[in-house]
């Protein structure tokens, strides 16, 4: 019981110390978490028919807003594409610039604003069940849908092969699947592991958790 509750104090006392850092020490955590997305970037297995690789950035990704909360986990995201784009090569295989999957760049920030806000607001969303929901709809809606109107995008305009919207699901959605559903549930089991499920910064349901079983 004593090691529980001293597991528990400690996780309060890490998020509340993140939520009350000054600006300076969130942007090097932010740059941190940029960093470390570069690095799983290059964890990558290459899809033969399509320009997308598989590749581990996403759990790191889904993890940032949980970590950093929604300003600065969504800036760590918006470090990282900005970064990249303009020539810091720490995209996939050590690249730079947007190319053909500039709209999932897009879908991270979006992604870790949103899973960030829920994270800081909700005690409810801290559970297993409700991040990882929320895990899976940042991974295949607000990723997926930037990056597959971008890369339908690039491949008519730039590549010059137009597709049909099942050829970009299989280029763009389908082979990554199951690698997103299992990074998405690893992501889910840390996040639920390491948040507190107290209120550290006036979530919104704070007057309401103590009466919840959050598995």
């Amino acid at each position: 019981m004593e090691i529980a509750a001293a597991i528990n104090r400690t996780k309060y006392n890490a998020f509340r110390w993140r939520y009350e850092l000054s600006i300076p020490r969130k942007l090097i955590l932010a740059l941190g978490m940029a960093g470390l997305t570069g690095l799983l970037a290059q964890a990558r297995f290459p899809i033969p028919w399509s320009p997308v690789p598989i590749t581990g950035q996403t759990f790191a990704v889904l993890l940032a807003g949980v970590l950093l909360g929604k300003r600065w986990g969504g800036a760590s995201m918006a470090i990282y594409a900005a970064l990249g784009a303009v020539g810091v090569p720490w995209f996939t295989g050590w690249s730079s610039g947007f190319g053909a999957t500039g709209g999932y760049l897009i879908g991270f920030v979006l992604a870790t604003l949103f899973l960030g806000y829920f994270t800081d607001k909700h005690i409810r969303s801290r559970s297993f069940v409700s991040m990882l929901g929320l895990m899976l709809f940042a991974n295949f809606v607000l990723i997926y849908v930037p990056g597959l109107i971008w890369l339908g995008l690039w491949l008519n305009m730039v590549a010059g092969t137009p597709v049909t919207f099942t050829a970009l699901l299989g280029m763009g959605a389908i082979p990554f699947i199951a690698g997103d559903i299992t990074k998405a549930v690893a992501a889910a089991a840390i996040a639920r592991g390491v948040t507190p499920k107290t209120a550290y910064n006036g979530e919104l349901d704070k007057d309401k958790w103590a009466s919840w079983r959050l598995p």
